[in-house]
C-alpha cells in the first residue's frame, strides 16, 4: 500500500479562491476590503521571505495589505506604539508580528498588546482560552490548516485516536485542543507526546491520526506508524544536500519515503501544511472583517 498524498498547495489555492470571491462580492457592493498588517523587525532573511509570501497572498485575495518594516534598533516602546496605532485603525482587521524579534525586545509583551479581535495569528491568551473552552475565536493558523486538510479530504476524526507529537503553544497544544473539540474535525481521543514521553515509539504506533510537529528532520520512522494511519507532517527542516543547486533542501519531521508505504494519507514537505497556514491567515482576517461587516 502506498499512501494518498494530501496536496496542501492545491487545497490552499481552493481556499484562497473562495476567500477572493467573497471579498470581490463585498467590494462590488461598496464595502471596504479586509485589512491585514504585518510587523517585521530587522532583516532576518527567512522572516522577510515569509512576510513577502503573506503580503502577496493577501493582495491576491483583494485585501488591503501592509508591511511595516521596522529597524532592528527599534525600542520596545516604539514597537508597542506601532501596535497601538494598528489596534486603533478601523481599516485593519488583522495584525501579526513576525517572529523572532531581536533579543532586546519582549515578544510576549508585543503579542499581548495586539487587540484579541485582530489577533489573526491566534497567539493571544484570550484566543487560546476561547479555544480551550470551546468558544469562538481565532485559532493558530498552522493547526487550523491541519484540521482543514483533514476536513476537506473527508478523513474521519470522530472516535479516532490522534497522537500529537510536540506540545508547543503555536502548533502542538492548539492542535490537540482542536481535535478534542465537539463537531466536525474534532471528537477525537487525543494523546500529546513530547521529549519526556516514555515509550514514544509505541504510543505513536497506536495513532489513527499522527501529527508530527517537533522540528526534527525525519524523526518519525515507519515503525512508529500504524498501518493505514493518516500522517500530517508539520515540520520544515533544512538539511544539507550536495545534489541540489543550493546545497540544501527541505524535509519534514517524517521519513516520507518510508512512511508513505505504510500510511493511508500523508502530507509532503514542502507542499503540505505550509501553504494552508497562509490560507488560514487570510481566513482568520476575513473572519475578523466579517464580524464588523456582517
Amino acid at each position: 500500500m502506498s499512501a494518498r498524498i494530501i496536496d496542501g498547495k492545491a487545497t490552499a489555492e481552493v481556499i484562497r479562491r473562495e476567500i477572493s470571491e467573497k471579498v470581490a462580492v463585498a467590494r462590488a457592493a461598496g464595502k471596504r476590503p479586509p485589512g491585514l498588517s504585518v510587523l517585521i523587525v530587522g532583516e532576518n532573511p527567512a522572516s522577510q521571505s515569509y512576510v513577502r509570501g503573506k503580503k502577496k497572498a493577501a493582495e491576491e485575495a483583494g485585501f488591503r495589505s501592509e508591511v511595516h518594516e521596522l529597524p532592528a534598533t527599534i525600542s520596545q516602546k516604539e514597537l508597542i506604539d506601532c501596535v497601538d496605532r494598528l489596534n486603533a485603525d478601523p481599516g485593519i482587521d488583522g495584525i501579526l508580528c513576525q517572529l523572532p524579534l531581536p533579543n532586546h525586545l519582549d515578544a510576549t509583551e508585543v503579542l499581548l498588546r495586539i487587540d484579541p479581535n485582530k489577533d489573526v495569528d491566534g497567539f493571544h491568551p484570550i484566543n487560546v482560552g476561547r479555544l480551550a473552552t470551546g468558544l469562538d475565536g481565532f485559532v493558530s493558523c498552522t493547526p487550523l490548516g491541519c484540521r482543514e486538510l483533514l476536513l476537506r479530504r473527508g478523513i474521519e476524526t470522530t472516535g479516532k485516536h490522534a497522537v500529537v507529537l510536540g506540545r508547543s503553544n503555536i502548533v502542538g497544544t492548539p492542535m490537540a485542543l482542536l481535535l478534542m473539540r465537539r463537531g466536525a474535525g474534532g471528537d477525537a481521543t487525543v494523546t500529546v507526546c513530547h521529549s519526556k514521553t516514555p515509550d514514544l515509539k509505541e504510543v505513536c504506533a497506536t495513532a489513527d491520526i499522527l501529527i508530527a510537529a517537533i522540528g526534527k528532520p525525519r524523526f518519525v520512522t515507519a515503525d512508529m506508524v500504524k498501518e493505514g494511519a493518516t500522517v500530517i507532517d508539520v515540520g520544515i527542516n533544512r538539511i544539507d544536500d550536495d545534489a541540489t543547486k543550493t546545497g540544501h533542501r527541505l524535509v519534514g519531521d517524517v521519513d516520507f519515503e518510508k512512511v508513505k508505504e505504510k500510511a493511508s494519507w500523508i502530507t509532503p514537505v514542502p507542499g503540505g501544511v505550509g501553504p494552508t497556514t497562509i490560507a488560514m491567515l487570510l481566513q482568520n482576517t476575513l473572519k475578523s472583517w466579517m464580524q464588523k461587516n456582517s
